[in-house]
């Protein structure tokens, strides 16, 4: 049976089902708009009907295809009466393999970076490291597991299909709604954090008085701040000492948590490799964008912590926000909370909106149903993020706890449960390939 159709576009235009046809007089250009003709309008109606035969479930009552224009045909019609021609996707409009690896690379790069030597010092300085690059392999693995998934399924559209559509056609409702809750989980603790660091970032503001740019300027930050306190490290390899930890602690899942949602793009990896100008560098592109992350992580997290200053002060001072081991006075620390808190304030309005669509147009068919829903929504995401900037400001716990909760579905099981589906459907299923998909099941819950 095929699986139900994915989720439909917002409500300022009306997409069709299928494309329509609109005479050359109609389309929107320079000149100044006219109606669409009567002609298109019926046709449009017809095949709205034809939608809401489908049930949103069954095909065969699809519009048929000697109605489908060809795609150099295509228009979105608009209620006001006009229709605008949908550019196609020809070569010129896609990306170049840098950009790509860059724009992965800064989807990814967050909040997370600020924890990332308080999570190393919870797993001891060497166990840190190897956490972080098995963590970093892992995610990178399910990750291609997830970017691969809709093109295993036969006899189906997929090109318009995210992660959480290829759950629902292997898993049913379950998977709608379990994927459902899981990005929400994922979202709203982004959405926490933010509240979070957005309060810290500007009491540390007042007290002293976008983009890719802030986390460049943390790299630097890091890199002067290691340079004029120096190294100060021991190794003492299970043993607490006053001033250091030990390179291996029983903390470390801790550290995991916050990797999982460090390394965390799954729920958008297809929509982004969709613009890759050379689709065969998918795998490519993919892995050397895993790489600058992880290497960035290392470099912040090994620096930060190998530079925190010795006696008097220990290891274990460090702060879930590092940077809240520096004073306020800070003139290098000011300007960057200050490149931070404002990369936050523009993208939490987007993070809200995403939660809006997809919780609204999964329980109530509509985006934005009416205002108090809406309202009321907001109301309780920006009242936790209160509440946990009031009572518990510790964004290294939050980050763990989200990334553990949305990574224990959404990039190790689903994936792996997939792909073996997957591979049993086509007589590809192995043992050994069973059995490692089913570990990997297995330790991201350990993780």
């Amino acid at each position: 049976m095929d699986p139900p159709a994915p989720p439909g576009p917002p409500d300022s235009f009306s997409f069709l089902t299928v494309p329509f046809h609109v005479e050359p007089k109609n389309i929107v250009e320079d000149d100044p708009q006219e109606r669409v003709s009567a002609e298109a309008a019926i046709l449009n109606s017809r095949v709205h009907y034809y939608s809401r035969l489908t049930g949103s479930s069954d095909r065969l009552l699809s519009p048929p295809n000697h109605v489908i224009p060809r795609p150099e045909e295509i228009y979105i019609y608009s209620p006001l009466g006009t229709a605008f021609k949908v550019t196609g996707s020809d070569q010129s409009s896609k990306n170049p393999s840098i950009i790509t690896i860059f724009a992965i690379w800064n989807t990814m790069m967050g909040t997370s970076i600020l924890s990332i030597p308080w999570g190393i010092k919870q797993a001891g300085f060497t166990l840190g490291i190897l956490i972080l690059i098995f963590t970093g392999l892992l995610m990178l693995y399910c990750c291609y597991v997830v970017l691969k998934s809709p093109k295993a399924i036969p006899y189906v559209d997929t090109s318009d299909w995210e992660f959480p559509d290829v759950c629902r056609y292997y898993f049913g409702k379950f998977g709608q709604w379990s994927s459902l809750f899981f990005s929400m989980v994922s979202l709203i603790g982004a959405m926490v954090v933010y509240w979070v660091l957005m309060s810290n970032f500007l009491f540390n503001t007042g007290q002293f008085i976008h983009s890719t740019i802030s986390v460049i300027y943390l790299i630097a930050l890091v890199t002067v701040k290691a340079v004029h306190l120096g190294f100060h490290l021991e190794f003492h390899w299970f043993d607490t000492t006053q001033f250091y930890v030990p390179e291996f602690r029983l903390l470390f899942p801790q550290l995991t948590g916050v990797l999982t949602l460090a390394f965390f793009i799954h729920n958008c990896i297809i929509t982004l490799m969709k613009s890759n100008k050379h689709q065969e560098n998918n795998v490519r592109d993919l892995s050397v964008a895993y790489l600058l992350v992880g290497l960035t992580y290392l470099y912040v997290g090994v620096l930060i912590f190998a530079a925190f200053p010795a006696p008097p002060l220990f290891k274990d001072c460090i702060e879930p926000n590092f940077l809240d081991n520096f004073p306020s006075s800070d003139v290098m620390v000011f300007v960057a909370r200050t490149f931070l808190l404002f990369q936050m304030i523009t993208v939490y309005p987007l993070l809200g909106y995403l939660v809006r669509v997809q919780m609204m147009g999964q329980i109530f068919g509509n985006h934005y149903p009416s205002f108090f829903h809406v309202l009321a929504l907001n109301i309780l995401i920006v009242g936790a993020g209160v509440l946990m900037a009031k009572f518990y400001p510790n964004i290294g716990s939050i980050i763990r706890f989200s990334g553990a909760t949305c990574g224990l579905a959404l990039v190790f099981v689903f994936p792996a449960l997939v792909h073996m589906i997957s591979l049993r459907r086509q007589g590809l299923l192995r043992w050994p390939s069973a059995l490692f998909h089913i570990c990997l099941i297995f330790t991201s819950d350990g993780l």
